[in-house]
């Protein structure tokens, strides 16, 4: 009877302990450029907390379903690439904005949010490479190709992948994502987010480096 009694309270301990554990929570856009500029960084902040955080990661949705072209937001776009590449040093290409492509990041978005469903724990991964893909190859974001390739590369069953992308349903799934990041009360991207119990911090807009961000984050975390 104590053994079994010992089980239950180690059970509801460990429980506990799991429930109270803080939450990282990286809202942002595989298209939206400061993301890109920023993906070094919470690379960092994700090492250097490890085990301490639990990570979940939303996509906000930048531009989804926007009909204005590459060529229309030339002007505003490479002004913002320019800025992001002098801050963090990523590497820009910028001929895909002499098109008509639309910047809809939709697409991108709806990829990440299935390779989070097949490969968990390799989302950020995934989110990397689709912003690799379009900002520094310049892949075209509307090719169920462009995100079908990563996968495959990355050991995800491309036939799978291919079959959720192309479907009605995760088009519509997609927007639970957009839903939760206004939820959230996110407005810009990238936002990092800390939850502790019933109470969420903003502790990174935009751009930061990593020290300062896990610094604010772990002065939370211990009080």
């Amino acid at each position: 009877m104590k053994y079994i009694l010992l089980t239950i309270s180690l059970m509801a301990t460990i429980g506990m302990n799991a429930q109270d554990k803080p939450t990282l929570i990286y809202v942002g856009d595989p298209m939206c450029s400061w993301c890109y500029g920023f993906g070094n960084e919470i690379d960092e902040v994700i090492k250097e907390l490890g085990d301490d955080v639990d990570l979940e990661v939303v996509m906000g949705g930048l531009r989804p379903y926007n009909t204005e072209t590459m060529g229309d937001l030339k002007e505003f776009l490479t002004d913002h690439w320019t800025d992001v590449n002098r801050a963090s040093g990523q590497n820009f290409q910028y001929d895909i904005l002499d098109t008509d492509l639309k910047y809809d990041t939709e697409p991108a978005c709806r990829a990440v949010m299935i390779a989070r469903e097949l490969q968990p724990a390799s989302t950020m991964s995934f989110f990397h490479k689709v912003q690799t893909a379009f900002y520094a190859e310049n892949k075209n974001p509307h090719l169920t190709k462009t995100y079908a390739d990563i996968a495959k590369n990355m050991g995800i069953d491309r036939d799978v992948f291919i079959k959720k992308f192309e479907s009605n349903e995760y088009k519509t799934l997609i927007k639970k994502d957009f839903e939760r990041a206004s939820q959230l009360g996110v407005r810009s991207f990238p936002t990092v987010l800390l939850i502790q119990g019933n109470k969420s911090t903003v502790v990174s807009t935009g751009y930061s480096k990593s020290a300062k961000v896990v610094k604010k984050i772990r002065e939370h975390i211990n009080g």
